[in-house]
């Protein structure tokens, strides 16, 4: 029996969902016959993660109206999203294929997504009031207004009424610059976004990304990044990072850091030394944000999202599985992984 989450926190996400095409056992695809295939996305595997924490979820997007399309919608009722606000269009749904690296061999990915279901979409297709019904917190990333105008301007008609209703908004506004093909300025149409927001989650690179500083990596210069990051997005109240070193493909380590405006802290660091997949990690770092947003202190927040962080690298596929008691265990230090009877 599902669990009733008519009563939590709802949080809505807004992005495009993609088909992965993927070899299986580390293959390359010259040398593969058959590929495995997952369903995901940025923003969708944040509300499949969060899905997966209880939280009540919905996913805003155009999908592709054939069998593909139908295969997303039911892989995110699957994860347990609410797929209300889904629309069926006369667009192919985006694909992406990986290969999965291994040691010192890099993993590697070709999109086929510009001309997709979700680059058509248009502001007139999401009602924002309706979607915000009961919702706390709005998610976005900077993938999602790189892609098209259509997708930037939905966006932002997004948060401004999440704005107006007081709804926390978390940004993870990584820029991508193979992405914004539609002749704007990607620098200046995400630090507009990001002053709709309210929770950066992104660090010194994404702050100068926006912003057109010089900023370096060390503590110092990350609490100098985010202040100034304050100062000009005046709306941002708190800034979370997720630090990663690669070893090599199989072998990582993370912990996070953050500035709330007041105080520096950070986490230890875990690592991870048989990775199984690096895709969505990153957005089970920002699911990890918002669940401990809603439950804990900042501190407890960001050993949080970093603990969830690292279990995702044992998950095969796009979302990350684990539920919170799985992640608590990581926080309080039980990473030997001994079997469950």
């Amino acid at each position: 029996m599902e669990p009733d989450k008519s009563n939590t926190a709802k949080v809505v996400t807004f992005g495009e969902v993609l088909m992965r095409l993927s070899p299986s056992e580390h293959r390359k695809l010259q040398q593969a016959h058959q590929m495995d295939f997952f369903f995901g996305g940025t923003e969708m595997n944040v509300a499949a993660s969060l899905s997966f924490f209880d939280l009540q979820t919905q996913h805003i997007t155009n999908v592709s109206n054939d069998l593909v399309g139908d295969a997303a919608i039911a892989a995110m009722r699957k994860a347990g999203i609410d797929v209300t606000a889904v629309n069926k269009v006369a667009y192919p749904l985006g694909i992406y294929f990986l290969e999965v690296g291994s040691g010192l061999r890099s993993s590697r990915i070709a999109y086929n997504r510009l001309h997709g279901a979700f680059a058509h979409i248009k502001p007139e297709q999401v009602d924002w009031e309706k979607c915000f019904e009961g919702c706390t917190h709005f998610h976005w990333t900077g993938i999602t207004p790189a892609i098209s105008e259509g997708a930037y301007l939905t966006l932002k008609d997004g948060l401004k009424v999440a704005k107006e209703k007081g709804i926390v908004v978390t940004a993870d506004p990584a820029y991508r610059s193979n992405l914004w093909k539609y002749g704007q300025d990607g620098h200046k149409i995400l630090k507009e976004l990001v002053s709709y927001s309210t929770v950066f989650i992104g660090g010194v690179n994404e702050i100068n990304e926006i912003l057109g500083t010089d900023f370096s990596f060390d503590k110092e210069n990350f609490i100098k990044a985010s202040n100034r990051l304050m100062e000009e997005c005046t709306s941002i109240e708190k800034v979370f990072d997720k630090v990663r070193t690669g070893l090599s493909a199989s072998w990582q380590k993370i912990y996070g850091q953050a500035w709330t405006g007041e105080n520096y802290i950070a986490t230890n660091e875990l690592e991870i030394t048989s990775v199984v997949d690096r895709i969505g990690t990153g957005d089970a770092y920002a699911a990890g944000i918002i669940y401990g947003l809603q439950h804990y202190d900042d501190q407890r927040t960001l050993e949080f999202a970093n603990a969830a962080c690292a279990l995702k690298h044992t998950i095969l596929g796009d979302a990350n599985l684990v539920s919170v008691d799985e992640v608590l265990e990581v926080m309080e230090g039980k990473t030997g992984g001994r079997i469950k009877r």
